[in-house]
């Protein structure tokens, strides 16, 4: 409590107006008088005055005042650059001092409000700030101190407040930091071709950085390759696409002595590869009612470039049509069986027969082609069972089942049935899953019915659907490093008329297709990683029985750990836990090595590590503030604290250690109220009175 006096005020006995009336009266009464040079006219006047001030009632005002203690505000960057080496309990500490020595200025209350992860848009120091500032009054505002390394990425154009801002960062001067920035990376690549991706290795702080550095490139996990890159301009890297799905690449620059960091050295790139056109090779036979389910199928596929051809006039028909009349092409058994065979990624035979059209060479020729990684799909008819069969050339090398025809048995079995999946064909992923199957083998499917099916003796593959009595109707095999698909009945086009219900004719062959084809998403035995919103998902889908097995996982600093993964539905696991360290985390379950990469999780906090006030230095300059470093040491060199007045300097001394200032504002707030009358009336009347008195005896002289 402080009494001060405020000044003077009046408190009229009367109102204005009147008392403005009476002034106008004065003054001309007082007119003629000056204008004849009476005698006592100044007497007159002064009476005149005397009477209005009392009027007035002239008071002086005395105020008990109540002082208000001035807000400092104290901002705490937590963010991921702030925590990097020591400066986390640096800065900790240097909270610690700045709050112990506020503590001891008069008048002076310290707010303190940190400032978290900003996710992806960098450090929201100044957000923070002005929703601290929100509730101070600007007149109680002594001043912004902030416990930063400077990376903020908010700074407004215009300072928030004129009281003065001052940054605290730990380190000292001149550090430097080695960064390699992603300049372009592409999301997709052909399979079998080269993708280029653009970096850059860039030294920050160090003036005119030249020379070159070392970058490993490290693709899915292999043997990393080395490559001399310069620094401070563009390289190139050509990284090959060997199959289809996400290919993890991992870059990392060598460190420069005495960087802040290594945490921005490293990249994660992932390309996900994509197959180009895919050439498909169809080769019908005997024509039959389900000749055009291949060709919509496939030609309504827009990443299939389909070559058909239908053999409608076998070689050994002679009807003595003359050559010059056939509207028909010669099959170019030559080009398509010999010269481009491995230009097509899937061959598929529907009823065909073997009628001399192929002799044994590109017989062979197309088993050579599945065991070095071709596809082979073979829709078969009554024709598989007789002596023209493809079963009985070298072709049958390749192939899951002969037919069993036997004495007095035929190959071809009539009659309805209805196709079903089999046990391991729910856990299959070319049929798990599909429309209106069967749950198990003890039900039957919601399909509409098949009349003709193949007997075989099935001599390896998996069969994924069956028909009556369990005899295999869908067998896929892995020949080599090829596949093979043999579906054996021709009635599957019944499902695309819609009869007895129909099926999922279209999905089942689609996805036969590209299982042949090595469609990533149709592996039977997989295991994929991949990260989301900072989660490691772990799924592994697998044709055996069992419970999952344990999956080790290795974090990008070599950390492992073991998890079991919960067994789901149709062959399928999975596990989720938390990735909160970027770059490549490793998946294995023992078989099987998947990766995921994980980016930084605030790209704009790793840009530039270095402690440095230069984003903040428009904001000091508008608000008088400094900009102040705590040293290396354990025991922060914190500046010291002084109040300044409103307009002068709250900065001094050394640039880098000198102290800094909060300004005392003064505020208060009024308490009570005393007023003295200046005029009472048992002094204003005898005065009055008196130099009436006194102007009458003069002007009668």
């Amino acid at each position: 409590m402080q009494q001060a006096l405020s000044g003077i005020d009046f408190a009229p006995v009367l109102p204005l107006w009147l008392i403005a009336a009476l002034a106008v009266l004065a003054v001309l009464a007082l007119v003629p008088a000056v204008l004849r040079r009476a005698r006592g006219a100044a007497l007159r006047a002064l009476t005149f005055a005397l009477l209005l001030l009392a009027l007035a009632n002239p008071r002086l005002v005395e105020e008990t005042r109540e002082t208000r203690p001035d807000i400092a505000l104290l901002v705490v960057d937590r963010s991921d650059s702030a925590r990097i080496g020591s400066r986390a309990p640096q800065i900790e500490a240097a909270r610690a001092g700045i709050e112990a020595r506020a503590g001891k200025l008069p008048d002076l209350e310290l707010r303190t409000v940190e400032v978290p992860e900003g996710g992806n848009q960098g450090t929201r120091l100044l957000t923070a700030t002005e929703r601290a500032l929100a509730d101070i009054p600007r007149a109680r505002l002594a001043g912004i101190i902030a416990l930063t390394d400077g990376q903020v990425h908010d700074v407004p154009a215009t300072a928030p407040t004129e009281a003065p801002f001052h940054a605290l960062l730990p380190g000292r001067p001149g550090e430097t930091d080695r960064r390699l920035r992603v300049v372009e990376a592409p999301g997709f690549g052909i399979v079998g071709r080269e993708v280029e991706l653009r970096v850059a290795v860039e030294d920050l702080g160090v003036p005119n950085a030249a020379g070159a550095a070392r970058l490993s490139i490290r693709r899915d996990g292999a043997p990393p390759r080395v490559e001399s890159v310069p620094v401070g301009r563009e390289h190139r890297i050509a990284i090959p696409i060997e199959r289809g799905g996400p290919t993890v690449v991992e870059l990392a620059a060598e460190a420069r002595p005495g960087e802040v960091s290594e945490l921005n050295n490293r990249a994660v790139v992932t390309i996900t590869g994509v197959r180009d056109r895919l050439r498909v090779l169809l080769v019908s036979g005997e024509p039959h009612a389900g000749e055009r389910t291949w060709r919509r199928l496939l030609k309504a596929d827009p990443g299939v470039d389909l070559v058909h051809f239908t053999i409608l006039r076998p070689p050994e028909k002679d009807d003595l049509t003359p050559l010059n009349e056939l509207a028909l092409i010669a099959f170019p058994v030559r080009e398509l069986f010999q010269v481009k065979l491995r230009e097509f990624d899937l061959v598929v035979f529907d009823r065909f027969a073997n009628r001399g059209i192929l002799p044994p060479a590109y017989l062979r020729n197309i088993a050579d082609y599945v065991r070095g990684g071709g596809a082979l799909l073979m829709s078969v008819g009554p024709e598989f069972g007789g002596p023209t069969s493809l079963a009985n050339t070298p072709l049958g090398a390749v192939l899951p089942a002969r037919p069993a025809a036997g004495p007095g048995q035929s190959a071809v079995a009539e009659g309805a049935f209805r196709p079903s999946v089999t046990a391991l064909g729910a856990r299959h992923p070319v049929t798990e899953g599909l429309s209106g199957a069967n749950p198990d083998e003890r039900q039957a499917a919601r399909w509409g019915r098949w009349y003709r099916s193949l007997r075989v003796d099935q001599r390896g593959g998996a069969a994924v659907m069956d028909a009556a009595d369990g005899a295999p109707l869908l067998l896929l095999d892995r020949v080599g490093e090829g596949r093979v698909a043999l579906l054996l009945s021709d009635h599957i086009w019944l499902w695309s008329r819609g009869h007895d219900g129909g099926g999922p004719q279209a999905e089942l062959l689609r996805r036969a297709a590209h299982w042949l084809m090595r469609e990533p998403e149709l592996e039977e035995e997989d295991l994929t990683a991949r990260i989301e919103a900072g989660q490691l998902s772990i799924q592994r889908r697998s044709v055996e029985a069992g419970p999952p097995p344990e999956v080790t996982i290795t974090a990008p600093d070599g950390s492992t750990q073991r998890r079991r993964l919960e067994a789901g539905q149709g062959g399928h696991a999975a596990a989720r836990l938390p990735a909160e360290q970027p770059g490549v985390w490793q998946v294995s379950d023992g078989r099987r090595t998947a990766f995921a990469a994980a980016a930084a999780a605030n790209p704009p906090e790793v840009a530039d590590l270095r402690a440095d006030p230069g984003r903040l230095s428009p904001l000091l300059a508008a608000t008088g503030g400094a900009a102040r470093w705590l040293g290396v040491a354990a025991e922060p060199a914190l500046p010291e604290l002084r109040r300044v007045g409103p307009g002068r300097d709250a900065r001094g001394g050394d640039p880098q250690t000198g102290w800094i200032g909060l300004r005392r504002n003064g505020d208060h707030t009024v308490t009570g109220i005393a007023a003295m009358p200046l005029m009472p009336p048992w002094l204003a009347l005898p005065l009055v009175l008196g130099l009436a008195v006194f102007a009458w005896r003069r002007e009668g002289r």
